[in-house]
């Protein structure tokens, strides 16, 4: 996969805007850029993790709970910490500081259940085309996702729920990397859009239905889009 960023951003839908913001920029300390609108009643607000984002998507109205998605926990690699501190944002979302280099985490990485490790690891080493660094833990750019077994099964409906539902790939090219995962094995989640002049964006989906986000960004492609 052709990355126009080496590291992935991660997605949550919130109904608890001030105490999302609050948790997110108080308790683990990052810092707070922009706020877009997604339109459908939607803010994203958009937290620097270094050089990843932190995605909190405010809905206006109430969210459906979806306890089955795979995305288990966000891992914020920390200098100056003795080891894994874990927390629970407003939401209940598991949010883990750890020392740099903790299980190979030197920026943002992302525990993901997934339902057969066997289908998965097809998925992620060769639809998403990610190089696996050790068994189950395939490095995206220098981000890293950390496949586990579920203990339940795991059936992902709409993307638009509570919690962590979604992680971002910033890629130069969505259309042909959007056609390649589906060609060599990913399920369509959204066909490419463009979002004005700001991206291109479409959305693929792993075994389980888990959503992952193609970004194409011209402020990070330097391309126009729209």
């Amino acid at each position: 996969m052709d990355l126009a960023k080496p590291h992935i951003d991660i997605g949550l839908f919130t109904n608890r805007r001030d105490a999302q913001l609050g948790f997110w920029g108080s308790e683990i300390g990052l810092t707070y850029d922009h706020m877009l609108k997604l339109g459908r009643g939607l803010q994203q607000h958009r937290f620097a993790a270094g050089e990843s984002v932190i995605k909190v998507n405010h809905a206006r109205e109430v969210l459906r709970e979806d306890a089955a998605c795979g995305l288990r926990a966000v891992l914020i690699a920390r200098a100056g910490i003795a080891g894994p501190r874990e927390l629970r944002d407003p939401d209940g979302n598991a949010v883990v500081l750890v020392p740099k280099g903790h299980l190979g985490v030197e920026g943002i990485g992302l525990r993901l259940a997934v339902s057969d490790l066997a289908a998965a690891r097809s998925f992620y080493g060769v639809a998403l085309g990610l190089r696996e660094i050790a068994r189950d833990v395939y490095m995206c750019g220098d981000s890293l996702l950390l496949l586990e077994r579920a203990n339940r099964p795991i059936v992902v409906g709409d993307m638009v729920a509570l919690g962590l539902r979604y992680f971002t790939i910033q890629v130069r090219d969505c259309d042909a990397e959007h056609a390649r995962v589906l060609r060599t094995g990913g399920r369509e989640g959204r066909a490419p859009a463009t979002l004005g002049t700001t991206a291109r964006v479409s959305f693929v989906r792993d075994t389980d239905g888990n959503w992952i986000e193609l970004s194409e960004r011209a402020s990070l492609t330097g391309k126009a889009v729209g």
